[in-house]
């Protein structure tokens, strides 16, 4: 049994785009979470966050994340890292995959066929 693949971004997301299209060109089927719609939950955000870092699942390059108070910002931790994306999802890096077995975080070919075939 194939494991589950499950997509996590928003729509608009160029990133995003990238990445489904190269599945769906490599005919991989995936679920795609759309957490502007759905949500996400504390625990996923834990979960990614305690993988690959704060840094690398926070987007501080958007808009969201320069428009936050400086004291939202600082001492960033897990637990605040958390409380924050809850509240702003778009600061959430984008695309995330998971398969089952590993998740990656934004969109790279190699990594994804590495991962996915």
């Amino acid at each position: 049994m194939a494991a589950t693949i499950t997509l996590y971004g928003i729509p608009n997301c160029d990133t995003v785009k990238k990445a489904r299209r190269w599945l769906d060109a490599e005919g991989i089927d995936y679920t795609f979470h759309d957490y502007k719609k759905s949500g996400i939950d504390a625990t996923k955000l834990s979960s990614w966050i305690k993988t690959h870092g704060i840094d690398t699942i926070v987007n501080k390059r958007g808009t969201t994340w320069r428009k936050l108070e400086e004291s939202k910002r600082e001492g960033l931790n897990d637990a605040k890292a958390v409380k924050l994306l809850l509240e702003h999802n778009s600061m959430i890096k984008r695309p995330i995959l998971e398969n089952g077995k590993t998740s990656l975080v934004g969109f790279d070919q190699t990594s994804y066929q590495d991962t996915l075939k």
